[in-house]
C-alpha cells in the first residue's frame, strides 16, 4: 500500500498538517497576548493573530488548486509547542521572565511553521504546482518577518528584564 503514495500526497498530507498547525496558532495567540506584560508584546501577538487569518485563507486557496476540502490532520509537533507555552504562561505569571518566555515559545512556532512553508514550496514546484507557491511563499515571508520582529522585541526588552531579579 505504501509504495503507491506520492510527493501529491506527501504534499497534500503536509499541507493538512501546517492548516492544523495554524488554526491552533490561531487560537492559541489571543492567550499570549493576553499574558504578555509588555505593550509591545500584546500588540505583536494581536498583530500575528491577524496575519495567522490570511495565512490559513491562502492555505485554503492551495486546497482549491488541488480540489481537495480544507481540512486539517493532528499535528502533535505544534499541539507540543504550544502546551509549552502555555506551561511558561502557568510557571512565569507575573515574574519578569514571563515576556522572554512567551517570545521564546512563539519562536519555537515560528521555526516550525517556517520549515513546513519551506518545505511545501520546494515540493510544489517539483509538482508543478506554480499557483500554489506564490501563496506559500507570501506565508513564509510573514513568518520569517514575525521571527526577526520577536528577536528584536527580545533583545530590545524582554531578555534584559528576565536578568532582573523580582
Amino acid at each position: 500500500m505504501a509504495a503507491t503514495k506520492t510527493l501529491d500526497d506527501l504534499f497534500l498530507d503536509t499541507l493538512k498538517d501546517i492548516y492544523f498547525a495554524e488554526k491552533q496558532i490561531l487560537k492559541a495567540l489571543p492567550k499570549m497576548a493576553r499574558a504578555a506584560q509588555s505593550e509591545d508584546g500584546k500588540a505583536g501577538f494581536l498583530k500575528h493573530r491577524d496575519e495567522t487569518q490570511g495565512q490559513i485563507e491562502r492555505l485554503e486557496q492551495v486546497f482549491g488548486l488541488l480540489d481537495k476540502p480544507a481540512r486539517g490532520k493532528t499535528c502533535e509537533a505544534i499541539q507540543g509547542i504550544i502546551a509549552e507555552g502555555e506551561e511558561i504562561m502557568e510557571e512565569y505569571k507575573g515574574t519578569v521572565a514571563l515576556d522572554a518566555g512567551l517570545i521564546s515559545a512563539a519562536q519555537a512556532v515560528e521555526h516550525y511553521e517556517i520549515a513546513r512553508y519551506g518545505t511545501l514550496i520546494t515540493w510544489a514546484k517539483q509538482i508543478g504546482l506554480n499557483d500554489a507557491v506564490a501563496l506559500l511563499q507570501a506565508n513564509l515571508a510573514e513568518e520569517e518577518a514575525t521571527d526577526k520582529k520577536l528577536t528584536e522585541l527580545a533583545l530590545a526588552s524582554a531578555n534584559a528584564k528576565g536578568k532582573k531579579a523580582a
